[in-house]
């Protein structure tokens, strides 16, 4: 399940991605197999509210298709052995970037592999921790390099970004209360410029 949400929530929002779930739940196509055997038409059909769904349902397929070709289809199969290595695999399937193939190694695999998504960026380029230019592998190498590898410290530090920024430090913040503004360089900044 979380495999097929980690593709389906790609530049889309979680209400959209509920409705295309609910779409394949009502249609029985939520097993990799049942996936896999779907056709491409009626599985773009089916999940047309989680946005670029013609793009997605390939995704999908040639994830399957991945999946047995490597794993006989089992996902269970897929998370045994080192999860290094699956990334590795993960991001040589058309259409899995690093961002998706780490949430489906730390939310279908429960492996210690930190996500780093647009709020991550936002948040830490603010308070001055990442450089501007920095790549993913860049950010994603300052939490696995400063955090223990620990999947519900990763879990619980992803949720904690999602909100901040959701609350605050949105894409134009509202610093007022923000529990962060005092050592935000970037809300100091901001307090200067005004003057």
């Amino acid at each position: 399940m979380h495999v097929k949400i980690a593709i389906l929530t790609q530049n889309t929002s979680w209400t959209n991605v509920e409705k295309a779930i609910t779409a394949l739940k009502q249609s029985d196509i939520m097993s990799p197999r049942s996936l896999h055997t779907c056709e491409s038409e009626l599985l773009a059909r089916l999940i047309r509210p989680a946005g670029y769904f013609n793009v997605k349902s390939l995704r999908l397929k040639d994830f399957t298709a991945w999946l047995f070709l490597n794993h006989q289809g089992s996902l269970e199969r897929m998370f045994t052995g080192d999860w290094h290595e699956l990334r590795t695999q993960l991001l040589q399937v058309r259409g899995i970037g690093p961002e998706t193939a780490d949430s489906i190694l730390l939310y279908a695999g429960n492996k210690p592999s930190f996500v780093v998504d647009s709020y991550t960026r936002r948040l830490f380029l603010r308070l001055g921790l990442l450089q501007e230019k920095a790549g993913y592998e860049d950010v994603r190498a300052f939490f696995m390099n400063n955090l223990p590898e620990d999947v519900a410290l990763f879990n619980e530090y992803h949720a904690q970004i999602v909100q901040q920024c959701k609350h605050f430090c949105r894409t134009k913040p509202l610093c007022t209360n923000c529990p962060l503004c005092g050592s935000c360089p970037a809300r100091l900044n901001s307090m200067f410029q005004h003057r």
